[in-house]
């Protein structure tokens, strides 16, 4: 007699039941209350998890970031918790700013390279307290923060399933959150955090988001997720508050000129061509940089290449003629020379420009700026048509809210 296998998973033991496998996808703790919203079964997979493209409508959703508040699902973003210490020096050996001056209660966003000088990934760093940060960003990289802390006293430690985060991003988004009972909220400022009570526990706050708008990321751990996200809701019936996928994000981050790690450029450890790297002058992270503090991964790499002009790409905003999207477009100088390629594109409703992020090849982009154009692919009627469009190199970001600074926030 056969045996039959044992499914000790419970996500297998529930695509079982169905009578067939499926690539499993692990559920964020928010996972009941999207489910009840979801209106398209429109999935994608975020790091393993099941996350939304899109729940209801992606326009309307869009436009929920722009004039109400929308509420996204960050909880499969990768977060370290790192604290002791040497937690500050540690930081500060990995990453590119300094971590000195970043006070408690603050947060900054920052990248981290290998060695050669190669942008590994970007994300946030929150200062929680002295001796306590936790990292944000997209890829997962325990194993080389493990290595590297090495000689330190610090702990490192992976908290992406035990803490959960949700996006609330919009200009009522402040009202929902007094609304909501979070006293002292308007006292935060773009890039403060602070801890409120929830329920028998606290939620971590921070004046952050990746849509250019006036927003907020909350962090609590998952056993409180749904009740946060029941108390979000409720505050917010009456300001608009609608629940969100990454489609809609991701329009809105074009518009602030924000770049997605393995979008817009390809990390160290996933690029299968030496060609492919990048460092952070070639992906518009120079700023980061600090020369004034101590030695940092990619240190010297860095400093050679500026000093020795072998910094070969730039990552530019452009403003391209017509309406139609230039998703991955080919770049050309003067019509015929290849120089470069669109990594992100779309038609800003708020800017009402046709609008792209692209990666060229210096000096394209950065001293030569002129007679640039891109190689659009157009379905009209069933038939692909090469379209040939101007390109301009504007700065980023392609729009500048005064909301997303005003402190305090407009109460609506």
């Amino acid at each position: 007699m056969a045996k039959t296998a044992k499914i000790s998973s419970p996500y297998a033991a529930r695509i079982a039941a169905r009578g067939h496998f499926r690539t499993l996808r692990l559920d964020t703790p928010f996972q009941p209350r999207i489910d009840a919203l979801m209106k398209r079964n429109d999935w994608y997979d975020w790091g393993g998890y099941r996350a939304a493209n899109s729940l209801w409508d992606e326009e309307l959703e869009y436009f929920a970031i722009r004039s109400q508040a929308a509420l996204f699902d960050i909880s499969p973003m990768v977060k370290y918790g790192i604290e002791g210490p040497d937690a500050e020096a540690f930081l500060n050996r990995v990453t590119l700013r300094n971590v000195s001056k970043l006070k408690p209660g603050r947060v900054h966003y920052t990248a981290w390279c290998d060695d050669e000088g190669h942008v590994l990934d970007d994300g946030t760093l929150f200062r929680l307290s002295d001796e306590r940060f936790r990292l944000c960003c997209q890829e997962r990289h325990l194993p080389w923060l493990l290595d590297s802390a090495i000689g330190y006293d610090v702990s490192v430690a992976e908290q992406t399933e035990a803490i959960a985060g949700l996006a609330l991003q919009g200009p009522t988004s402040f009202a929902i959150l007094r609304a909501a009972g979070f006293a002292g909220i308007e006292r935060l400022k773009v890039f403060d955090l602070a801890d409120f009570e929830h329920q028998n526990g606290t939620v971590t706050i921070s004046r952050t988001g990746f849509t250019g708008d006036l927003g907020y990321e909350l962090f609590v751990s998952a056993e409180l997720a749904l009740s946060l996200w029941d108390r979000l809701m409720e505050a917010g019936r009456l300001h608009g508050i609608r629940a969100i996928g990454y489609t809609a994000l991701n329009r809105a981050r074009l518009e602030a000129g924000l770049i997605v790690a393995n979008a817009d450029f390809s990390t160290a450890e996933h690029a299968l061509r030496a060609d492919r790297v990048r460092m952070p002058d070639e992906i518009g992270l120079g700023f980061m940089v600090d020369l004034e503090k101590g030695h940092f991964n990619g240190r010297r790499a860095i400093e050679i290449a500026r000093k020795n002009k072998k910094l070969r790409h730039i990552l530019v905003g452009l403003e391209i003629e017509g309406n139609i999207p230039a998703d991955h477009a080919i770049v050309y100088h003067r019509g015929k020379k290849e120089v470069g390629l669109v990594s992100a594109a779309g038609w800003s409703p708020l800017a009402k420009r046709n609008i792209a992020i692209a990666s060229l090849a210096r000096p394209f982009g950065d001293t030569v700026t002129d007679d640039l154009w891109v190689e659009i692919y157009a379905l009209r009627e069933l038939k692909y048509e090469k379209l040939m469009k101007r390109a301009k190199v504007v700065p980023r970001p392609f729009i500048k809210l005064d909301r997303r600074t005003a402190n305090p926030p407009a109460d609506f």
